[in-house]
């Protein structure tokens, strides 16, 4: 496989993991049958075909670092978050759709590209990967870290304000990231509390690789995607409280949301009656908060772990 090659079918991996992810009906989040006021599917899939290029010059860098021709403090992983949300913003009207899910993939691309499998169906080798990945995210510069902040405000989610420390919405954060040179992993370690895309960077994606995508494949062995999915993401929703919905609405009820999750789930999630009829209503309460009670986080864990399966040969 050349290097052409393998980055396409790296990118085409992520593509077709986040379209997985918005097909499916998941509480509280933009599927094809549900939307929110300004933001619908077609918003959704219409920023997961334009990633595409900016994924493959992500796994392209990961070659060019695992061959040698490209030193890994070079890489440029805030230039290419900040390329990918800018193609995004240019190509839907629907506000911030993958923001959470891009900044998860363009480390994973890398990381991709980086390892050299001989595996069958470009399968990739986990322990190798996520060995990348760690090189990958400590090896972000203070350029990175600004060109992130840069991304953000192309992207504008809502939610943010109240970070420790360098606040992305503070005037003045990305003067000080330049003068006291504050990398991106290091920004990334100040906001773990605050934010779970940046711990899943600095603790090596453990919400991704050792809770949801042991979870997703034994799911799979006997359930539908559809059923597998949701029933992934209320898992991540019931072990772990969703940051965007804490940043919007407070610890407490981010936690109420996730021991509803949990309940779904020990009601048979869906494949039972009991489990549908509270899965709808739990769906319904989420939407009828709006916005500020979407469990965003939680769909961007789902989509990276639907990334490792798709890596690992998984075909729908």
């Amino acid at each position: 496989m050349s290097s052409i090659q393998k980055a396409q079918h790296i990118s085409k991996c992520l593509q077709l993991a986040m379209m997985l992810e918005v097909s499916t009906q998941k509480p509280g989040n933009v599927s094809f049958v549900t939307s929110f006021e300004k933001t619908r599917v077609e918003h959704f899939l219409a920023s997961a075909v334009v990633a595409g290029p900016s994924f493959q010059s992500a796994a392209l860098r990961g070659v060019a670092v695992a061959r040698g021709r490209l030193r890994i403090e070079n890489l440029g992983i805030g230039g290419l978050i900040k390329d990918c949300l800018e193609d995004v913003a240019s190509w839907q009207q629907g506000g911030n759709t993958i923001l959470g899910t891009v900044m998860l993939f363009v480390p994973l691309a890398v990381a991709a590209g980086m390892a050299m499998s001989s595996k069958p169906r470009g399968c990739f080798d986990f322990l190798v990967l996520r060995r990348n990945l760690d090189l990958v995210v400590k090896a972000t510069s203070a350029v990175d870290a600004v060109e992130l902040y840069e991304a953000i405000d192309i992207a504008c989610p809502s939610g943010l304000g109240g970070a420790p420390d360098l606040d992305v919405t503070k005037a003045d954060s990305k003067k000080r990231l330049l003068e006291e040179n504050v990398s991106l992993f290091e920004v990334f370690r100040l906001a773990t509390d605050y934010d779970d895309i940046c711990y899943e960077w600095v603790n090596n994606y453990p919400l991704t690789f050792d809770l949801a995508y042991p979870y997703l494949s034994e799911q799979l062995k006997n359930k539908s995607l559809s059923t597998a999915v949701v029933h992934t993401f209320l898992k991540i929703l019931s072990v772990r409280p969703d940051t965007f919905i804490a940043r919007k609405m407070g610890r407490s009820k981010a936690q109420e949301v996730s021991k509803e999750a949990q309940f779904i789930l020990e009601l048979g999630g869906l494949e039972t009656s009991k489990g549908r009829e509270r899965l709808c209503q739990f769906d319904q309460t989420l939407r009828n908060a709006g916005n500020a009670c979407n469990p965003g986080t939680t769909a961007d864990l789902t989509a990276t772990t639907l990334a490792l399966c798709v890596f690992g040969g998984y075909r729908p």
